[in-house]
């Protein structure tokens, strides 16, 4: 009876703090379509440039952020599982750099698919080639938690010199595009930009679905197939999704850190591991942590817009750096 009452009282807190990320998410949502460098009220009827400017550059932009936010906190919560790591994030281990540097090569070298549906699928092959690195590096070495980070550093770093490079041989047109997806920026997203969406959201929804799934999973692979789940199976599929949000996140708005790291880690710290709870409401707060950042990109300066990789970058860093220090504390 006292247990039952313990789940109950739990899923209570899970549900309350769903609501209230989920009304922020809307107060956040309409504060981002009427503020801005052109004020509108929602007092008053809207004038046709105000309308246009709302439905054509803000409210794309709006989804654009949404989309980001909740695939890169989804992406780093299921990794988080599927490496066993709660340090786990896909700009941290280098899995954004491994679709930046796919797309810079499509950029360069077929510049004929240098597309938003072109630069999905060549960000989409480089994330999955990282991860399938990734996962089997730490699979088959058994990495610690410090080893793990050092490699997804040294590929970051490895990505990073591949942009340099391109940088070097660019012209004036691809330097100011590989500027935006190194720096992360959705000011370009428009109605045309959500072809992308349309497959991003999809994929996030299916993974809210296999909370349960990951839950046995955290159980250790033995006590999962004791349970019935096909290991390999879901493995691949999990990996698979993985690879299309971070790709389709990087080529909707470059590369944005942090998000898939802090979301999640901060919500297994306040409510819980129970990720049937977890997945969902990470796509919640990850799409409002990014659709707030955006906001304070576009508003901070009078002349001027912030990269939204840079704001995200200044709230996530502080945190990774409190949680590595909390992690070493704890051994």
């Amino acid at each position: 009876m006292e247990f039952t009452q313990l789940l109950n009282r739990r899923q209570q807190r899970w549900t309350r703090f769903g609501c209230l990320v989920s009304i922020l998410l809307v107060v956040f949502s309409v504060i981002y379509l009427l503020v801005g460098e052109v004020f509108i009220s929602p007092f008053q009827a809207l004038s046709p440039l105000q309308e246009q400017l709302i439905l054509q550059l803000r409210l794309p932009r709006l989804l654009a952020a949404i989309a980001v936010g909740a695939s890169l906190a989804v992406s780093g919560a299921v990794l988080q599982v599927l490496l066993g790591n709660v340090l786990a994030e896909p700009g941290v281990l280098g899995i954004s750099g491994g679709a930046s540097v796919m797309m810079v090569l499509v950029m360069f070298f077929m510049p004929a698919f240098a597309t938003p549906i072109g630069f999905m699928i060549a960000a989409v092959v480089g994330a999955l080639a990282f991860t399938l690195l990734l996962v089997s590096i730490a699979k088959a070495m058994r990495l610690t938690t410090t080893k793990l980070l050092l490699v997804g550093v040294a590929l970051g770093i490895l990505s990073g010199a591949v942009v340099t490079w391109a940088f070097y041989f660019s012209d004036d047109l691809s330097l100011r595009q590989l500027m935006y997806w190194l720096m992360g920026s959705i000011g370009a997203a428009s109605w045309y930009h959500h072809t992308l969406t349309l497959i991003l959201l999809p994929v996030v929804l299916w993974l809210c679905l296999k909370g349960r799934v990951l839950d046995k999973l955290m159980m250790g692979e033995q006590h999962a197939k004791q349970l019935g789940v096909d290991i390999n199976e879901v493995r691949w599929k999990l990996i698979g999704a993985v690879s299309l949000l971070v790709g389709g996140a990087v080529a909707l708005g470059g590369v944005i850190g942090f998000v898939g790291l802090v979301v999640p880690h901060l919500l297994r710290l306040a409510l819980g591991s129970e990720n049937r709870f977890l997945i969902p409401l990470s796509a919640i707060a990850g799409a409002g942590l990014v659709v707030f950042a955006d906001l304070v990109a576009r508003t901070a300066l009078d002349s001027a817009e912030l990269p939204l990789g840079v704001v995200t970058t200044s709230i996530g860093a502080p945190i990774f750096i409190w949680m590595l220090v909390r992690n070493h504390d704890s051994r």
